[in-house]
């Protein structure tokens, strides 16, 4: 039996199909029959015939149908983000642009998840709808934020109402509820950008805040510049003005929020370059301070070392979100096509992503004692993947291993330590200590002992006391350092230790050092096969190599 022709897992099948098809009336009988042809090789545990736990063999497997960690919806994709955290609830709610393989005429209507901690969600199906005509001008939604206004009880979401068709390509709309359950579009109201001097193509991506003034505020996205409006009852809005993007580059999903003593706007650069299409953030201590920023980017950075940059290109369309205690960030990670795995781990694109919306991804805000932020591992993962499984090292190379099994010294040019296979879901931690200021390590994922090409993310030395992550194929196949794909810079520690944190969910990883560095990536094939530490000449230390799975 060809097991791979239905590539869904029983765990998706008994998560979203079964209960569909029982309350359709199917027999139970047919749906054992369904069960037993969609099996892939692991379903049942491992095939009798394959030695998985003893073999290093390159393996292809396939993602599931719905991830349980990154959210993926188990039909279609998540497009940009929109949080919020519901104080009536007591939960974050995050909607999002609900993308599929073939959209209609009428496209991206905001579906939801709820969330208590960033790690485990609940889908709330569709919340608000798209026009039902291609003559409206919500025949396709753009990003908004949700709200909840205390003085009169109703939740509002702010959107773009999207339509080629009509005049105002882009304009800002907005629905209410008094539960977010059923919602009312207000259609005889609209924020039209050429009302007030702005673009009719470029007008999208409301955000709303309470300011200083104590006055709501609303920042939307136009040509190159953010339109800012203000209300004292979210219903009636003046324009107060415009402030510059970045120099010429289109910014988009802006997020402004205050954390501590310092104002900030998390805004996704849409810059068309390889070493652009990224999160960044600006700081300020006032909010006009803030929006000032912008009048000459370059030399009001973040002090950073890395311009703001808070992730790679594998993290896209981010807004924020707080509980009044911790601060989560989520975007997406895009998928990726491709004939063959091989394809579709390097198909990057230097001029931009190739395909639009993917999973949704979810990081906790780090505050540093400057003001300056990092991202790192919500810390409901760690608890989530809380099976920890035995470390088997499979093969080695220029490896001195140590007493407790866990870790070893890697002298040399291809020195590395193999793993063995890893599930679906992973968390893998350890620590790299470096002998020196210049050395160079990776981890590698879907690496086999007969692979000809594998995928690394390589902690590379920029100069003595800066690393970048830098994302290659490697083997004697492989293409090397892929373009695009590369994270930013941030300063070695001054030990030279890094305490490494890597979280995997089907084929999107997540990657954290010390509390310095976040990248997040698509990686397909990661599950089922094995994955290494590596030195690169010089010499490393590995050690407390912990392997934990959900």
């Amino acid at each position: 039996m060809n097991t791979n022709i239905f590539p869904m897992s029983i765990n998706s099948l008994q998560r979203y199909i079964l209960p569909s098809l029982t309350r359709r009336g199917w027999g139970v009988g047919l749906l054992l029959a369904f069960c037993l042809l969609s099996c892939s090789d692991d379903d049942f545990g491992p095939d009798p015939s394959k030695d998985w736990a003893g073999t290093t063999t390159f393996f292809t497997p396939t993602d599931d149908a719905g991830f349980n960690t990154y959210y993926t919806p188990t039909i279609g994709r998540c497009g940009d983000p929109m949080p919020f955290y519901d104080q009536k609830a007591g939960e974050y709610k995050v909607l999002y642009l609900q993308e599929y393989d073939n959209n209609g005429p009428c496209y991206h209507p905001f579906w939801g998840i709820s969330t208590k901690d960033g790690a485990n969600y609940t889908s709330l199906g569709e919340v608000l709808p798209t026009g039902t005509s291609t003559a409206q001008q919500d025949a396709s939604l753009g990003t908004g934020c949700a709200i909840y206004n205390e003085k009169d009880g109703l939740y509002y979401i702010y959107y773009t109402g999207y339509n080629v068709l009509l005049p105002n390509h882009e304009v800002v709309m907005r629905a209410t509820s008094p539960d977010f359950k059923t919602w009312t579009k207000d259609n005889v109201w609209a924020l039209k950008g050429t009302d007030y001097g702005y673009d009719a193509n470029d007008f999208r991506d409301p955000q709303i805040f309470q300011a200083e003034d104590g006055l709501w505020h609303m920042v939307i996205s136009s040509k190159l510049r953010f339109a800012e409006f203000k209300s004292s009852d979210l219903k009636n809005w003046e324009n107060v003005g415009s402030f510059p993007m970045i120099w010429d580059r289109m910014c988009e999903c802006p997020d402004i929020f205050k954390m501590g003593e310092w104002w900030y706007m998390v805004y996704s650069e849409g810059y068309r370059a390889p070493w652009s299409r990224k999160v960044k953030y600006m700081m300020a201590p006032t909010f006009d301070a803030l929006k000032a920023c912008f009048n000459d980017p370059g030399a009001n950075w973040p002090k950073d070392g890395h311009e703001g940059v808070l992730d790679s290109r594998a993290f896209y369309a981010a807004k924020t979100a707080s509980n009044g205690t911790d601060r989560l960030i989520w975007g997406w990670s895009p998928y990726r096509t491709g004939a063959t795995l091989h394809d579709k781990n390097i198909n990057v694109g230097a001029d931009g992503e190739p395909n639009w919306s993917g999973a949704l991804v979810c990081h906790k805000i780090i505050q540093h004692p400057d003001g300056t932020l990092t991202l790192g591992p919500v810390p409901a993962l760690a608890a989530k993947y809380d099976k920890e499984q035995g470390v088997s090292i499979m093969a080695s190379n220029g490896a001195s291993p140590s007493g407790d099994g866990r870790g070893a010294s890697l002298s040399g040019d291809n020195a590395y330590l193999l793993f063995a296979r890893l599930a679906t879901c992973n968390h893998l931690s350890f620590t790299v200590k470096t002998s020196n200021n210049w050395d160079k390590f990776g981890i590698s994922f879907v690496r086999g002992t007969d692979s000809k090409k594998y995928y690394t993310i390589v902690v590379n030395p920029e100069d003595e006391n800066h690393r970048k992550v830098n994302f290659e194929q490697e083997g004697k196949e492989g293409k090397g350092f892929i373009e695009a794909a590369d994270g930013y810079w941030f300063d070695r520690p001054a030990d030279n230790v890094y305490n490494i944190d890597i979280y995997t969910d089907n084929s999107v990883l997540t990657f954290y050092i010390n509390d310095v560095c976040a990248y997040t990536q698509r990686i397909y094939g990661i599950q089922k096969n094995c994955w290494s530490i590596n030195n690169y000449g010089g010499s490393v230390t590995i050690s407390n190599v912990k392997v934990s799975q959900q």
